[in-house]
């Protein structure tokens, strides 16, 4: 008998979190009548902090060993990634609800305390995405949402053929010139030493490594990248056009906060010539933008104050204009790192007919300033295309899908545990454990070094998983490597070894470093033909917002599919976070205004998997997948996703539309008369009782809601809150 496969749906938080009160109850009701069995598994931060301190069960540590089984398929809604503030909220308020927690200490001074920091560090930061992403990543605009783009483009601003924008990068003292790789020639460990002109060894990091794993050792020159900063900050003047910088301090979370520091340093030099003692004395650090100023400066006295206002509005005067995050606010791109994210802020600038915002709101050329060439390259080709050819049309563009290389955190650059600052003027090298150096780079005091570890085996799937997407679809494949490129030298060989093992028969595939990759992809871009990109880890995170905001204005309507090694499936949802924002609108006036979408999507492909794991033997599961898919694109075509405001259609009512329409597409299949036969009469049901249903719904809003609890509400009064049509209910749950 065929296996009955499980689907498991993710408890995470906020909007996602309440949204599941309504959905998941459809979900599970509908795939039944295919042998498809739907369970929830906790793992948000709630959750978390309650399975450390024994209350439940630890769902993500289960979720982690089932990732590594064949028959893991998973829907991943997003999740908090806790700062230590919401950790302290969320044990505030199940320490309220009863619990017998322990605050979190914030200085342990006791062993207790220490042992008890630890267990509430273990909920803190990104900890679920690194235990379930345990395989690459596929990501690509599914049908109903490509067809829903080309029937109703979103504005993409004409670009004049006068455009003075251009991507800014460096010629010299970069990461991509510094770079190093080895490819590890057995198991064992590695050390990164730093070793000061004197010859005295500081070991800084020690890690374990695998036969056949790629290391890498780079470093940028701060001295470099501050005349690389003057030369471009001038050129911006001298054409009065913006000056921008694009970087990514939210992935790469130790590098990037200090080039963006060293950004402030030259644009503002003035400021720290004529007060470096009294921006000293505040403790003003440039890393973390002028807001750190801005915050500090009322520790001067007011004549201070205003000296350093007055020098600032000069140096307004004297430097171009900056791009703006907020011009009405007065919010510049320096004014925090985190604000202008490359991934999201390039594809902005381009859908604005290549302008960025400036000080008065208004909208003008600008330098996009990318430091390192290692992708600076990719963004460059696709602006000098555009200022050829024109701006993209969305009607008429084929879609871009992307392979990406992010198995066990694979080309994790610049983050937390790999990157260093010399303490002084020497060498970074890496040394085996019989002390041969595997590579060595002469640094400077304060100049950012960063390495990466990405594993054989990950490196070995992706290639897998590269060439069965192209079986699959069609398409040509496209590595986007560089053989100039040290890291990319070594993928390089892996990738041609690793090729010689699949029957290559109807695959076209190639190996094109970025700026050629990006000329190929766009030629058959602009003609209405699909490509497949494969990529590394940083590429896959640029592209897969890149191309799907150029062809369907966002990237939050992608799909996330990462097929795991073991042979499972990871299905994620949303690559908009958990909207906290939507969580406040609906305790306040009744109204949750967040679009399922993501998790219809992610459910198609769970269930084609399903399909799969049953042994390709039951057929329903299949059926149930494609008319879900029909439903969605309805669902789409007739604008039935949620909208802002009181009183108009919301996450409930949108949920009420997909389950009808997936009824009707159910009832109206005739591949399987069993499945028809059981959904005519709840399509019709669905149909006769819509006035009824939505009006239900609708009576609730526009009135606070008590879920019980913001990170964990009461199942009871959640579920009240969010299924308040007793029509609908009744429906569903005599399915």
């Amino acid at each position: 008998m065929a296996k009955r496969p499980t689907i498991v749906w993710t408890k995470t938080d906020e909007a996602p979190m309440l949204a599941t009160y309504s959905l998941y109850p459809i979900m599970k009701n509908f795939v039944k009548h295919a042998g498809v069995e739907l369970e929830q598994r906790d793992i948000s931060l709630a959750g978390r902090i309650l399975a450390q301190f024994g209350y439940q069960p630890d769902d993500l540590a289960y979720l982690g060993e089932l990732v590594w089984k064949p028959e893991a398929n998973i829907v991943k809604l997003p999740n908090i990634s806790a700062s230590v503030p919401q950790l302290i909220e969320a044990i505030k308020e199940l320490q309220s609800q009863g619990y017998d927690l322990p605050d979190y200490p914030e200085n342990p001074q006791t062993e207790e305390e220490r042992e008890i920091k630890a267990k509430y560090d273990k909920c803190v930061g990104s900890v679920v995405n690194p235990v379930l992403r345990q395989g690459n990543s596929d990501r690509r605009i599914a049908p109903p949402v490509k067809n829903y783009a080309k029937k109703h483009p979103h504005k993409m601003r004409d670009v004049s053929p006068k455009s003075e924008s251009y991507v800014a990068y460096m010629k010299s003292g970069d990461f991509y010139e510094h770079e190093k790789s080895v490819t590890i020639k057995k198991d064992g460990k590695i050390r990164y030493e730093f070793v000061d002109k004197d010859g005295n060894v500081q070991v800084l990091k020690e890690i374990e490594v695998g036969m056949g794993d790629v290391i890498d050792g780079t470093f940028m020159s701060r001295r470099k990248l501050k005349e690389f900063f003057e030369e471009v900050i001038n050129d911006a003047k001298d054409k009065d056009i913006l000056f921008s910088l694009h970087v990514k301090a939210t992935m790469m979370k130790v590098s990037d906060p200090a080039i963006f520091g060293d950004a402030i340093r030259v644009y503002y030099k003035k400021l720290f010539e004529k007060h470096g003692k009294e921006l000293e004395e505040i403790g003003f650090d440039p890393n973390k933008g002028l807001i750190d100023l801005e915050n500090k400066l009322s520790k001067l006295p007011p004549e201070k104050q205003e000296e350093i206002k007055k020098t600032l509005e000069e140096i307004y005067k004297e430097q171009p204009r900056l791009y703006m995050v907020d011009s009405d606010r007065g919010i510049t791109n320096l004014h925090r790192p985190n604000d202008v994210i490359i991934d999201a802020s390039i594809p902005a600038v381009i859908k604005n007919g290549l302008q960025g915002w400036g000080p008065s709101g208004e909208t003008d050329d600008c330098v996009i300033t990318v430091p390192d060439r290692s992708y600076a390259t990719m963004y460059s080709e696709i602006v000098e295309d555009i200022k050829v050819r024109g701006q993209f049309d969305p009607t008429k563009v084929g879609t871009v899908q992307n392979i990406g290389l992010m198995a066990m955190k694979a080309e994790e650059y610049g983050s937390h545990d790999k990157t260093f600052f010399p303490p002084a003027d020497g060498k970074i090298r890496i040394v085996d454990e019989e002390g041969n150096v595997l590579m060595e780079h002469e640094v400077e005091k304060d100049d950012i070094y960063r390495s990466c570890h990405t594993k054989d085996i990950a490196i070995r799937d992706w290639v897998k998983l590269a060439v069965n997407r192209a079986k699959e679809t069609g398409l040509p494949i496209v590595f986007w490597l560089d053989s100039l490129r040290a890291h990319d030298r070594q993928l390089i060989e892996k990738v041609k070894e690793e090729l010689n093992k699949y029957d290559l028969g109807g695959v076209e595939y190639y190996i094109k470093p970025t700026r050629e990759a990006m000329k190929f992809t766009l030629e058959r871009f602009r003609k209405g033909l699909d490509t497949i990109s494969v990529t590394g880890n940083v590429l896959r995170d640029y592209l897969t917002d890149l191309f799907p905001i150029i062809e369907v204005g966002t990237s939050a309507r992608a799909l996330s599919i990462v097929p795991l090694i073991a042979g499972g499936g990871l299905f994620e949802t949303g690559a908009g976070g958990s909207a906290p924002k939507h969580v406040q609108q609906f305790v306040k006036e009744g109204h949750l205004r967040w679009d399922s979408l993501g998790e219809f999507l992610a459910f198609v492909e769970a269930l084609k998997l399903a399909y799969k794991q049953a042994g390709s033997e039951n057929e329903k599961i299949l059926v149930m997948a494609e008319t879900l898919s029909k439903a969605v694109e309805r669902y789409l075509d007739n604008d039935k996703t949620p909208k802002r405001k009181v009183g108009q259609l919301d996450t409930r009512g949108s949920h009420y539309w997909l389950a009808r329409y997936w009824a009707e597409e159910l009832a109206a299949q005739t591949k399987d008369a069993e499945l028809a036969k059981i959904f005519e009469p709840v399509a019709a049901k669905l149909i006769e009782n819509e006035e009824k249903i939505l009006s239900e719904i609708a009576a609730t809003e526009g009135s606070p809601k008590d879920i019980g609890g913001y990170y964990h509400p009461d199942d009871e009064k959640a579920t009240a809150a969010m299924r308040p049509s007793k029509t609908f209910n009744e429906i569903i749950d005599n399915l």
